[in-house]
This record gives C-alpha cells, structure tokens and sequence, in this order.
C-alpha cells in the first residue's frame, strides 16, 4: 500500500477548488488530467456527495465523494479494476492570510491485483513527483477557469 502526501498552494478560493473538483461535466478533463471522458460515468449526485466512475490509461475506479464539510472532500474507492482496501482520495482545504488557499492532498493506493500492486509500489515510488505535478496542474486550470481582470470581469 503506498500513501503519499500533497501540498499545493493555489489562487483559488477553497470554494473555487471544491467547485472544479466536483464539477463532473464534460470539461473535467481539463481540470484533471486523469479524468478522461469515455470513463467518466456519474451514478448518484446530491449537494454534498457523488458516486463516480472515472479513470484514464486503462486504470478506473469508482469513487464515493462526500463534501458534506466544504474544507474537506473524501473519495473512497468502492470499486476498480485496480484499487482496493483503503485506496481513496482526501482533500483539505485551508484559506491563508495571505488571500491564497494551501491544499493537503493524501493519496491512498492498495492494489488488489498484480497491475495493482505494481501500480501501487512505483507510485510509493515516484508518486509524490508525478501526482504532485498532476495535482499543480489542476491548480493552474482551475485557477484559469477563474481568473479576473483587475475590474472584476472574466479574462478572454
């Protein structure tokens, strides 16, 4: 089982963030690079949950997301074709003096069969690095989805 810790500081409101992560429309995928459309399947959404299946690259999982505390959002891996046990995402949020927004993100990844388990071993690996790089990205687009000019309007 490998877990690996996040930190990524954002322009973005806490809110902002909650919005794109949970935003599961068709533009997800420029938000979240391992979010490819032909696997995105939304099963169940209310205000402060969803039951999802998304992936890329022939790895899926189906996650339950609760947002029910807006500075916190938990996905659990219910089922995949590669994750089990304890896999699953965790998001907090916290609003800096500073106007910024630091964001924790703690990774879980037990695999449940060989491609799992060996998914698993090069993220304890490499995970930090790749997924912190994915995690920069998703700051940068949602950041971009956001931006104003200095009068308040949207860029473009």
């Amino acid at each position: 089982m490998s877990t690996i810790h996040l930190r990524q500081l954002t322009t973005a409101t806490p809110e902002q963030f909650l919005a794109g992560l949970t935003d599961f429309g068709p533009e997800r995928a420029k938000l979240f690079g391992r979010s490819a459309n032909e696997y995105l399947r939304v099963h169940e959404q209310g205000a402060a949950h969803a039951d999802v299946t998304e992936g890329s690259g022939g790895v899926w999982e189906r996650l339950r997301y609760d947002w029910s505390d807006p500075a916190r959002v938990v996905m659990k891996t219910t089922d995949s074709n590669t994750w089990g046990g304890a896999s699953g995402h965790t998001y907090t949020f916290t609003r800096l003096p500073d106007g910024t927004t630091r964001i924790d993100a703690v990774v879980v990844r037990e695999g449940k069969n060989f491609k799992g388990r060996l998914l698993g071993g090069l993220l304890g690996l490499l995970g930090k690095r790749v997924l912190g790089g994915e995690l920069a990205k998703t700051a940068k687009a949602i950041e971009a989805r956001y931006a104003t000019t200095r009068d308040g309007g949207p860029l473009g």
